[in-house]
């Protein structure tokens, strides 16, 4: 039986992902830092009669960072599918913040998706098959923070990584949401009350998007036609413009 390694399995994004597949029947490795909730994640989703392995890691943490690689590794049962959910962002400006908290974001949202990644394609390499989903952000189309920075970097990786792995049988795929209901907002204290209503969506939406978008075998998922427009209304229009706009809604 197929099997997937998700990393920030215990809310959002990552939760729901893990169910689909766990719905689909892939047996799961969930990762992520609160032991207690990755137990209670673990206990729901075998409901569905697959297996599910926790992984407790801190990905900032080196060792617990390379647990997670370790496993990636580990041939003798391998996974298949590597989802690179795990973030958080900080609410305060660039020069309010401490560059401490910028460099533990850019560990956490760059580093650890760029050794995972890299592991885990050259392990499904090896055995000729295999998927990393690598979330992202339309916030990586807009210049206004290290979140956005760190969020074009997954996507253009993604890119990058795709074009190296053609006709191996191993694909990656970056997945760019807009605003979406989460914790995602509330743990990093972010006002929502200025985001427009219309731009919001629900895991489901993202998660089916993605799924669906990587059955077309597509290299960047945009999840609904509305971001698709915003994604394209960012890479194509005046970079001051797009500033200006990203900056009043803030992070998505």
């Amino acid at each position: 039986m197929a099997r997937a390694l998700v990393t920030g399995a215990t809310a959002g994004l990552g939760r729901a992902f893990a169910g689909r597949l766990a719905e689909a029947g892939w047996d799961l490795v969930l990762v992520a830092r609160d032991a207690q909730r990755l137990g209670q994640a673990a206990k729901e989703l075998r409901r569905y009669a697959v297996d599910v392995d926790v992984l407790p890691a801190d990905l900032d943490d080196d060792e617990d960072l390379g647990a997670v690689e370790r496993r990636l590794g580990d041939d003798a049962e391998p996974v298949d599918m590597l989802v690179n959910n795990a973030g958080f962002a900080i609410r305060r400006d660039f020069m309010a913040s401490s560059v401490d908290d910028e460099d533990r974001m850019l560990r956490v949202l760059v580093r650890a998706v760029l050794r995972l990644t890299h592991v885990a394609v050259h392990a499904m390499v090896r055995r000729g098959q295999g998927v990393v989903l690598n979330v992202s952000s339309v916030a990586g189309f807009a210049p206004q923070s290290t979140y956005n920075a760190a969020k074009a970097y997954v996507t253009t990786l993604t890119e990058s990584v795709a074009t190296d792995l053609h006709g191996t049988g191993v694909h990656v795929m970056a997945v760019c949401p807009g605003y979406t209901h989460t914790e995602f907002h509330d743990r990093a204290g972010i006002d929502k009350s200025n985001m427009p209503g219309v731009l919001w969506l629900d895991v489901d939406q993202v998660v089916d998007g993605a799924l669906a978008d990587l059955r077309r075998g597509k290299v960047v998922s945009v999840p609904t036609l509305r971001y698709k427009l915003v994604a394209a209304g960012a890479r194509l229009a005046p970079r001051a413009l797009v500033t200006a706009v990203s900056s009043r809604l803030g992070r998505g």
